[in-house]
C-alpha cells in the first residue's frame, strides 16, 4: 500500500462516498483526504471515527450530528463542522432531499478512513 493509498472506509458500505483527492500532508505520517459524502434522506451514518481531524462543510440538506459526549447539532447547507480526531459521532439526513457533505480529512498514514465504533 502506498503513503497515500487508503485502506476500505467502513462508510462507503452505508453512504455514497466519493473520495475527491488524496496526498501525503506536510505533517509527517499523515495525509489529507477530501471526500464528498451523499447520504439519502432517512439514512444515518452509523456511529463511527475517524483517525485524525474532520473538517466538514455541509453543501445540501439538514444534517443531524451526535458527537458523543456533547449536545447534537443540527447542520444546515452552509453550515461548517469540525470533528476532533477519534470522537464518535453519528451524522442523519433529516431530509426532505438527499444531504450533502463535504468532508476534509487528516488522518494517520495506513487507516481507514472511517471506522464504525458500535
Amino acid at each position: 500500500m502506498s503513503s497515500t493509498e487508503t485502506p476500505p472506509d467502513a462508510l462507503a458500505s452505508k453512504l455514497k462516498r466519493t473520495e475527491l483527492q488524496n496526498a501525503a500532508s506536510s505533517i509527517p505520517g499523515r495525509q489529507i483526504i477530501q471526500v464528498l459524502t451523499e447520504i439519502p434522506a432517512g439514512v444515518e451514518s452509523g456511529w463511527h471515527m475517524h483517525p485524525g481531524e474532520e473538517v466538514g462543510y455541509i453543501l445540501a440538506g439538514t444534517v443531524e450530528m451526535q458527537i458523543e459526549g456533547k449536545p447534537t447539532l443540527p447542520l444546515h447547507a452552509g453550515d461548517p463542522f469540525l470533528m476532533p480526531p477519534r470522537t464518535p459521532h453519528n451524522a442523519t439526513d433529516l431530509g426532505p432531499d438527499t444531504g450533502m457533505m463535504l468532508s476534509t480529512y487528516i488522518v494517520e498514514v495506513g487507516e481507514p478512513v472511517a471506522t464504525f465504533t458500535r
